[in-house]
Formats: structure tokens, sequence, C-alpha cells
């Protein structure tokens, strides 16, 4: 199998959430046109990291999972990205992953990253999201989950055959975030999907850059600093080729760790 996956990286409009939709149905029509079966989303897509009326903002949540779910079944997408989530006084930052109409799983960021305050407004979630797609495996981090490898590690030792990463991720961490990626798809020998927010969100700068890339780390598309789609054709037997090539999962010693 092949899987035409996409990255859509724009500028979320903060607190804006009807502009936002508005671009990623135009975006989401765009890619599907253009073949993609995957398409994957910034962090927060839907209102940004606007913290004094993000409870307010999750309410929206709901009626744009249902619009995601008719996108996905009249696009044939399955669609990954994260939206903020109602949970009492605080809200989670939830990944609703939509398989041609289906909630395939939702995935709640486990690593809030407490330097800008996300711990203060967020809970965090407690399990990690595998999800048997029409398109296969796939495995689900945010942002900052990209900096904890034993993630991602469960998800391939799990069986995930692409990781999927949405991001806010600022400047000026650029070379962290390639390194990062990189190493996700190498140690892990599987595909990541990354796509990052770009341009001037709130008070911070983002530097966009979102990457897909193979088993063996090489980047297969890569964006600028710029509003834009990227995307690449995912061939899993390139990967089950590369695994029986240097078969890491065959000698790992779990035991000894």
């Amino acid at each position: 199998m092949t899987i035409n996956a996409a990255a859509i990286q724009f500028t979320v409009q903060q607190g804006d959430v009807d502009a936002n939709l508005s671009y990623v149905r135009e975006a989401l029509a765009r890619v599907a046109g253009q073949g993609a079966n995957l398409a994957v989303l910034p962090e927060m897509w839907s209102s940004g990291f606007d913290y004094r009326n993000l409870n307010a903002l999750a309410l929206r949540t709901a009626g744009i999972v249902e619009e995601l779910l008719e996108l996905s079944r009249r696009l044939k997408l399955v669609i990954v990205g994260s939206l903020p989530e109602p949970n009492g006084d605080k809200v989670f930052n939830t990944i609703y992953l939509v398989d041609n109409g289906v909630l395939a799983g939702v995935y709640r960021k486990i690593h809030l990253f407490s330097l800008l305050g996300e711990d203060r407004a967020f809970s965090g979630g407690d399990r990690w999201l595998l999800a048997d797609t029409s398109l296969g495996k796939i495995g689900v981090i945010i942002c900052y989950d990209l900096r904890f490898p034993e993630l991602s590690r469960r998800l391939a030792v799990e069986g995930a055959q692409v990781i999927c990463v949405p991001a806010q991720w600022p400047k000026p961490r650029q070379e962290h975030w390639r390194t990062l990626l990189r190493a996700r798809a190498i140690e892990n020998q599987l595909f990541v999907v990354s796509c990052n927010a770009c341009g001037i969100i709130g008070k911070l700068d983002f530097f966009g850059m979102s990457m897909i890339i193979n088993p063996k780390g090489e980047v297969l598309a890569e964006a600028g600093e710029e509003q834009g789609e990227i995307s690449a054709g995912l061939e899993m037997r390139e990967m089950l080729d590369w695994r029986a090539q240097i078969p890491c999962f065959g000698d790992r010693r779990p035991e000894c760790y």
C-alpha cells in the first residue's frame, strides 16, 4: 500500500474559529484533489492558544468534529489535527482522528509544555493512541510529545506504520524540530508526517518547516516558513524492506532496560 500524505501548514488565527475552519475546508479539498488520502493539520488549529477564551472556544469543537467527519467522508481522507476539548474549568488538547466519515480514535496530549503555561490551562491525557485505519496503523503525538521518545517507541512496538505530529513549534528551536522528527523516524523505522504552524500567532513566531520523513530518516518533503501544503507518497514496502535489512526490532532486549 502507498499512502499519499499531505501536511497543511498555515498561520492559525488566534481565537478566530470561523477563519481557521474556512481555510482548512479549502485546503482539505485542495490536497484531496491532488490525490492525498491522509491530511495532517497543525496543533490547536481551530483556535490557537487563546488562553483567555479557551473554554468558550472549546465549546465549538463538537460541531467542528462533525464537519470534519463529513469532509473526510466526502473527500475520502484520513484527517489528523488537534482541537481544544472541554473538560471542566480546563480543556484537553485533543487529536480527533477521522477516517472516511468515522471517528477512528481520540488522543489527549500527554506532555504539557509548562514553559508556556500549558499545564495551567490544559488537563493532560494519560493514554496513547494507535488507530487501525483504512490506511493502516497510524499513531499520533502532539508537539512537545516529540521530546519524549518513549511515547513514539511504544507506538512503534505496538505496530505503528506512520506517526503523525500536529504542532505549534516556535522559533528559535527549528533545529530541535528537524532533528527530533528525523530521530523518531530513524529509531522506529517508520514514516513521520508532521505539520507545524507558521507566521506570527499571538506573541510567538512559528517557522513552519512541516516535514514528511521516511523510515531511513530521509526527508521526502519539507515546507518553508510560508503557508502551503506539502505531500509525499509513503510506500509501506519500503518500510518493511528497511526493517528486514536492519532488524532493530528483532534485536531489541527490553528486559535489559
